[in-house]
């Protein structure tokens, strides 16, 4: 199995290199300097503004400006990708039901097509406007060049690697969309860039490091904290303290949480920072969505959790997808949908609404900072 050689990696705190497939990586955080990016980029920035104009005022030579010059760092951002096309869908399906990493299933490269095609027509009438499920954002990462990679439509993790090693890059550095690591996503996304290597049989002229996992990052939790406060302003205000907080994650098989997979503690993790910002000003609760099938699943449930609510009583729900970065059919469907629509109009519910995902601005923004 190859294994990546070690670079460093000039996002502070962030793990050196990729781990061997199958592990668990362990994230530790830098220094408290180095968890001051603003203050520490403003200083960096005007002495570099300096040092330039000094240098320029010695040389006659004209400068390279940084969009002429051939970027030595690529940076991969991983996420699973969602259908933007009904044609997408069954492939969607089909690498989904495929991945070994998210599911194991009996016969599974016969059993696969089979899933797949009889639930394309399910998965296909959720889309609606397939332009909104598209999760590749252009950032802005200059001097470095960002690469797309996602698992299960184009552009392929595979085919983000290949443009990659073309265009002649000295580092690489994969960056999990996942804030919480699981083997069944941050895992999977790895594990295909080992494939890659092995398949091909050569090694990477890459140096190849990772940030697999950034569940309490300071400027993560500000941005949950910013939009659940300004959904909570669409409350009636003599109702908003009552209004119960419902941080919904997608869901995992008990078979991958017995193993020990980290997500649930990452999840919850990042829910307990998040209302420390929040200084628990609302009822809260950790719940969990998109269960399949009819083995156990990490629970409660969203909806059986807001049926229960207003059973009780507990009319005024916010909704706040923890786990996810960008909208896709389990935010735009699922939540808004299934459960702020037709579930709250059976329940008898009052105000059930969604916090806005992270999607670009500002967490575009954020993820500068965060590299």
């Amino acid at each position: 199995m190859w294994r990546p050689s070690e670079s460093c990696l000039w996002a502070a705190g962030f793990p050196a290199s990729l781990p061997t497939a199958g592990s668990v990586p362990h994230l530790v955080y830098g220094s408290s300097r180095a968890r001051q990016p603003w203050r520490c980029q403003l200083n960096a920035a005007t002495a570099a503004g300096a040092s330039e104009t000094a240098q320029r005022a010695r040389s006659p030579k004209r400068q390279v400006q940084p969009g002429e010059r051939k970027p030595k760092t690529g940076i991969l951002m991983l996420n699973m990708g969602g259908p933007e096309t009904l044609g997408e869908v069954h492939d969607f399906l089909l690498r989904l039901f495929l991945d070994r990493d998210l599911m194991t299933l009996p016969i599974q490269n016969k059993l696969a097509p089979i899933i797949a095609k009889r639930r394309t027509p399910i998965r296909a009438s959720q889309i609606g406007d397939p332009h909104k499920l598209t999760q590749a954002r252009k950032l802005v990462l200059a001097p470095h060049k960002y690469y797309i990679g996602f698992r299960y439509v184009h552009p392929l993790t595979e085919e983000a690697i290949e443009e990659m090693e073309r265009d002649g890059l000295e580092r690489a550095i994969a960056f999990t969309q996942y804030p919480q690591y699981s083997c069944s996503t941050t895992g999977s996304s790895l594990n295909a860039i080992y494939r890659y290597y092995n398949e091909v049989g050569k090694k990477p002229v890459m140096k190849w490091s990772t940030i697999d996992r950034w569940p309490t990052h300071p400027l993560l939790i500000q941005c949950f904290a910013d939009h659940i406060l300004k959904e909570l302003d669409h409350f009636p205000h003599e109702k908003r303290s009552e209004v119960v907080i419902l941080f919904s994650a997608h869901s995992l098989p008990m078979s991958v949480v017995n193993r020990g997979d980290p997500y649930p503690q990452e999840v919850g993790a990042t829910v307990q920072r998040v209302m420390d910002k929040l200084g628990y000003s609302n009822p809260y609760r950790l719940v969990w969505q998109s269960k399949v099938g009819p083995m156990p699943w990490l629970g409660p449930q969203t909806d059986e959790t807001i049926r229960g609510l207003c059973e009780r009583g507990r009319k005024n729900i916010l909704l706040v997808p923890i786990a996810f970065t960008s909208d896709h059919i389990e935010t735009l469907y699922e939540l808004d949908i299934e459960y702020s629509q037709v579930l709250a109009k059976e329940c008898g519910a009052e105000n059930i609404r969604r916090a806005e995902s992270l999607n670009g601005n500002p967490f575009r923004t954020y993820r500068r900072v965060i590299l």
